[in-house]
């Protein structure tokens, strides 16, 4: 009969370095207590690393680097695919995610439909901000993107430069997606999007 910490550490090893793994992931090995002191001693053993409070992996390998750490965007994507959230880039790191920013954005904001909330990730912070359906109803990576990113810009204060590889981003988005993501627009920001409709 194995320990809940070898059933837990024989799950860990079967997915690919990279993997995060939250306690609920295996809560069919033991109670939530001893499931949080066994992802406790595995941690202390050195097979996984915590990356914030309640999350975990076991970190890929490079020959140069040694143990690469995951980033806080695929940390922020693993929370969403856990709790079946959809989140949207927000703020400076919609810019930087764009390339509208040399910025490296510590705090990550994203707007959601599930529970507010912070987490922190080393030195930097992923914020869930509660949002209207509306907000979260855009479909295309790139376009969702460009909307919030122009609404931190703000209006009119695009420069042309940005407004450029703003227009030659969304080119390349999907042009149904596009169509349906531009409905959902404030009016200023539709009109900077339908430049790239077939332009």
């Amino acid at each position: 009969m194995q320990s809940i910490e070898e059933q837990i550490e024989r799950l860990v090893l079967a997915k690919p370095r990279g993997t995060l793994f939250f306690p609920e992931d295996f809560e069919y090995t033991g109670s939530s207590e001893a499931i949080r002191k066994a992802l406790q001693r595995l941690e202390n053993k050195g097979s996984i690393r915590r990356v914030a409070h309640g999350i975990y992996v076991r970190p890929k390998e490079s020959s140069y680097i040694g143990e690469v750490m995951p980033t806080a965007e695929e940390v922020a994507e693993g929370i969403a695919k856990r709790d079946k959230i959809r989140i949207v880039p927000t703020g400076v790191y919609a810019l930087h995610a764009l390339g509208l920013s040399t910025q490296i954005p510590l705090k990550l904001v994203f707007l959601t439909d599930g529970a507010a909330r912070t987490i922190k990730v080393g030195k930097r912070t992923i914020k869930l901000k509660r949002t209207t359906p509306k907000n979260l109803m855009a479909k295309g990576k790139i376009s969702s993107l460009v909307i919030q990113a122009l609404r931190e810009i703000g209006k009119d204060k695009a420069s042309q430069t940005e407004l450029k590889q703003i227009i030659k981003l969304l080119k390349e988005e999907d042009q149904q997606l596009l169509k349906h993501d531009i409905k959902l627009a404030p009016e200023w920001i539709k009109q900077i999007m339908k430049e790239a409709i077939n332009a």
